[in-house]
């Protein structure tokens, strides 16, 4: 399993189909966003996914829907390099990912050398006191996020802060006014507080003349469209030409 790394630009795969992901994973993407929680990938699919990836030359990053430690587990075994979090709250929900994600004594992770992430039992780690933590990226996608989202950067074991940018955005839309910030505010205050505890920010970008804005503002991890979305326009644009014609 990779140590924690520095992310730059990736992308989402929400098709899981193992072609399209060895495809996109050749295209020069520092890590890809497998999506377990919109996405159509599904846990017996999430291998065939992760093999798909170009071996050693991408990160491999993979959103579960919830914050179950019995699937947090399967996927790090499957070989997965990191876990998003949706909807992360607060420090403790954070705390009990990042436990989920550790073995003992740093956390409570099931332990066994025949997974995946050991090549079956033939890559055993000599010392496991010594060994990499996975990335944790930890979304902000409401209001208590936000508003927790200093002391959430702070606990040890979360990597980024990742804006999850239509939820927070709809979240924000339907509270009261007294409990609610502008949006633009909000992302300011994420990428602050990943700032002040040397964690990184990152969003999910849809439209590429934003990610300047962004990276201005502290964003590093940032996240340029979906499989999905490009197959979407890929075909708009292919139609519209031929319609022209």
């Amino acid at each position: 399993m990779s140590a924690v790394k520095h992310l730059g630009l990736g992308t989402w795969i929400s098709i899981g189909d193992p072609v399209v992901t060895e495809i996109v994973s050749q295209l020069g993407f520092e890590w890809l966003l497998m999506d377990m929680e919109h996405g159509s990938l599904e846990p017996a699919s999430l291998p065939d996914n992760l093999r798909a990836c170009v071996e050693g030359k991408i990160f491999k990053i993979v959103r579960v829907g919830e914050p179950s430690a019995h699937l947090i587990g399967h996927v790090l075994d499957y070989g997965a390099d990191g876990i998003m979090v949706p909807h992360i709250c607060d420090a403790a929900a954070a705390e009990n990912v990042v436990k989920a994600m550790r073995y003992p004594p740093l956390g409570d992770r099931g332990f066994s050398t025949s997974v995946r992430a050991f090549k079956y039992g033939m890559n055993i780690p000599k010392d496991m006191t010594t060994y990499s933590s996975p990335l944790f990226m930890a979304q902000i996608e409401n209001y208590e996020g936000v508003t927790n989202v200093d002391s959430i950067a702070a606990v040890d074991g979360v990597d980024v802060l990742f804006v999850g940018p239509r939820d927070l955005g709809l979240d924000l839309s339907v509270r009261p006014k007294d409990r609610t910030y502008e949006f633009d505010d909000a992302i300011a205050k994420v990428a602050a507080a990943a700032l002040k505890h040397g964690k990184q920010a990152g969003i999910l970008v849809r439209n590429p003349d934003d990610i300047q804005k962004f990276r201005e503002m502290g964003f590093t991890a940032l996240a340029a469209g979906s499989d999905m979305g490009m197959l979407k326009s890929g075909y708009s644009s292919l139609l519209k030409k031929i319609s022209s014609l």
